[in-house]
């Protein structure tokens, strides 16, 4: 019976995400929160994170905010910010994926959308003479027809150009040890949690840290469990906590993210609304005690 209410869920969310973005925004993201996460979005009074994220979709939309999910433009706002030496190089970008100039690319590289979320439309190629070109042109053009304003009314994401870039490829330097990814939770330009990401390709888990390295006792989202050996503190960590701190300044809520190789810190991107806030908590008291800790600035 469980797994019939879970497909039944499934099905009303793609048609709700399919058949229906034209309905008012805060109509469809209450439908759509009340699907994914089994309550309702409380607008005038929400308490959770997640419900909080909800409210910023509608209420907190700076044109600026278009610039910074943007993969490519964002590098130019984050360097004039924290300086160039902290930016992945960017080895080309072009209109669709079949403009790519293959030849004019490096052995190894990364190519993505410019406006895509999570993962989507990445393809990471550690050797150009192994890589399906087909496939990934195939890949990229069934990710540009992504819209996540559309889909899930992230209003930075509305005006985004759409367009492929391709990145140097960023490695640790050691063998079956994936790059991990270092998430700022900033609430009202304070950082107060770091998300890491590891195991990436093979089973993803899911830690958070206070700014003191001290492991938390909840994950997010919920399907993604605690690494078996904790993460260590990266070596950058101070760094990266000024820098978090410095680009979320003036924002309600940001996460913002990094990369640390062969000691190296890079940025990642700044992102308003992970999971697109319908992530949810586990244990899920914590999606409340994350809520008290952002404080909406309602005009």
């Amino acid at each position: 019976m469980i797994n019939l209410h879970t497909q039944i869920r499934a099905t009303s969310i793609s048609i709700l995400m399919h058949f229906f973005t034209w309905l008012p925004d805060k109509l469809y993201i209450k439908i759509l929160f009340r699907l994914r996460m089994g309550y309702w979005f409380d607008v005038n009074n929400p308490n959770t994170f997640c419900e909080k994220l909800q409210w910023l979709k509608l209420y907190d939309r700076r044109s600026e905010y278009t610039r910074m999910v943007d993969k490519y433009l964002v590098k130019e706002y984050v360097s004039n910010i924290i300086g160039s030496d902290y930016i992945i190089p960017t080895l080309g970008v072009w209109e669709t994926p079949e403009d790519i100039e293959w030849d004019n690319l490096p052995n190894q590289f990364v190519l993505k959308t410019t406006y895509g979320g999570g993962s989507s439309g990445v393809i990471i190629c550690k050797d150009k003479a192994k890589l399906d070109r087909i496939q990934a042109i195939k890949r990229l053009k069934q990710a540009m027809k992504q819209d996540i304003y559309k889909t899930l009314k992230e209003w930075p994401y509305k005006n985004v150009k759409r367009r492929i870039i391709a990145e140097k490829l960023i490695e640790t330097g050691k063998e079956d040890d994936g790059l991990q990814d270092y998430k700022f939770f900033c609430f009202n330009g304070t950082p107060y949690y770091c998300q890491v990401i590891s195991g990436r390709g093979e089973k993803m888990c899911i830690d958070f840290f206070d700014m003191d390295w001290t492991h938390q006792p909840f994950h997010e989202p919920q399907k993604y469990p605690f690494a078996s050996q904790e993460p260590k503190r990266p070596i950058n960590f101070s760094q990266m906590k000024r820098f978090a701190a410095t680009l979320a300044e003036g924002k309600q809520f940001s996460r913002i993210d990094f990369y640390e190789a062969q000691g190296q810190l890079y940025f990642g991107e700044i992102t308003f609304f992970p999971t697109s806030g319908m992530g949810g908590f586990s244990p899920k008291e914590f999606d409340k005690k994350l809520g008290e800790m952002l404080i909406l600035k309602k005009n």
